[in-house]
């Protein structure tokens, strides 16, 4: 009877030290969607601070994200030969350094160059914490891993992000970066206490993560990604014109929308890192097509206020079941270089919100209205269904290495 008692308490205790580990990753993870999606909500305010126009705001948020895309397989490449969670440490270190300049940046090219090396960090991060988080569980469980770090991420979306939009608001914009700053200490003190240090590879090197872009199927899974999940942006986008100018639900409730939109991440990211935890490939086969018709019946809920404010938590939730599936996939792809093959799911992603984003502005531009993102987003999920589609027949001629 005591020896059960003892082993009940190691497992408990086992099992309070990952949850903390994992809860540390996730708060960066947090940190990082505040920093990225809240200034979407504080455009105007930047213009005003810095007396630029709308064009030039925008270029802001671009700026964040070609610093995810460069900074995601630079720093997991040259962070290769150090332990995990040192890298992690330099990582959080580093983006909150980033955003507290942005915080003191004075006019807009110092403010541009702040906000490009805040996202550099970014996908490195993201790519060593769920490589990290799947190294503390059994295999079977690595998709649930991954998607709790991820969650930090969708959770900003509910919280985070409205929270920073109204302090930025009442109290001025650059609150935002003093409030990331402060949520990046945080996470390098949780990380420190709580993540367990483990030794770098033996064989760990530059050259080594960098032969991870040699492999086929890691370009593959980048490009369904990059493909599947552009829809997803098409039409995140434009969805508060869509809501007032289609649904004709009134300004006041675009935050009720975000929070919805929000939710729906949340919720499809916990129900993706389960089935992904199933079947990797079965859950890409099975969710993208679920984001196309998801996509498609919101153009058509989208012309009444309750249907839409529904479809727009399905949206939310399908696009969102993705990611820790196309995670799980890059690591599989490449078990030898698993920070930098990560890593690059982050840089893919935002690749698709840049490709989102132009060809949903494209079709409006064309005159087909706000509804056609959403169809132009259902398009990408079959083009990237059919990406998937290639990699599975690939894998069968040659079988990933074990």
């Amino acid at each position: 009877m005591t020896t059960t008692l003892h082993t009940s308490g190691k497992t408990k205790a086992a099992s309070s030290h990952l949850g903390l580990a994992i809860l540390a990753l996730a708060m960066g993870g947090f940190g990082i969607g505040v920093t990225e999606f809240a200034m979407m909500g504080l455009l105007k305010e930047v213009e005003v601070g810095l007396n630029i126009g709308t064009p030039e705001a925008g270029h802001l948020i671009s700026a964040y994200a070609l610093g995810v895309v460069v900074g995601a397989p630079v720093l997991a490449a040259v962070g290769a030969k150090l332990p995990r969670k040192y890298l992690a440490l330099g990582l959080m270190l580093f983006f909150s350094i980033a955003n507290l300049t942005s915080f003191i940046a004075p006019d807009y090219g110092s403010m541009l160059v702040s906000r490009f090396a805040a996202g550099l960090p970014h996908g490195a991060f993201f790519g060593v914490a769920a490589v990290i988080a799947a190294s503390l569980v059994a295999p079977t469980k690595r998709g649930w891993a991954i998607s709790m770090v991820m969650a930090g991420l969708t959770v900003a979306n509910v919280i985070g992000v409205p929270f920073a939009t109204w302090l930025g608001q009442a109290f001025g914009w650059r609150l935002l970066f003093v409030l990331v700053g402060a949520l990046g200490l945080v996470t390098l003190a949780l990380i420190w206490k709580f993540v367990p240090f483990q030794k770098a590879h033996s064989d760990a090197s530059i050259r080594r993560e960098l032969g991870a872009l040699k492999r086929a199927q890691v370009w593959l899974a980048i490009l369904i990604g990059i493909v599947g999940f552009g829809g997803f942006f098409a039409t995140y986008t434009y969805i508060s014109h869509t809501m007032t100018s289609v649904a004709g639900i009134p300004s006041a409730f675009l935050p009720l929308v975000v929070a919805l939109y929000g939710l729906g991440m949340v919720a499809g990211n916990i129900v993706g890192g389960r089935i992904a935890d199933k079947s990797v490939m079965g859950t890409i086969y099975r969710v993208l097509p679920g984001i196309a018709v998801a996509l498609v019946v919101y153009a058509v809920a989208v012309h009444w206020p309750w249907s839409a404010f529904v479809m727009v938590f399905v949206v939310g939730a399908a696009g969102s079941m993705l990611v820790p599936a196309l995670q799980t996939r890059l690591l599989d792809a490449s078990p030898d270089a698993p920070s930098l093959a990560s890593s690059l799911n982050h840089a893919a992603l935002n690749v698709a919100n840049a490709l989102g984003a132009f060809l949903g502005g494209l079709v409006i531009a064309w005159g087909w209205g706000y509804i056609a993102p959403a169809l132009v987003g259902a398009v990408l999920a079959v083009l990237g269904l059919g990406v998937a589609v290639v990699s599975g027949l690939l894998e069968r001629k040659r079988p990933l290495a074990p």
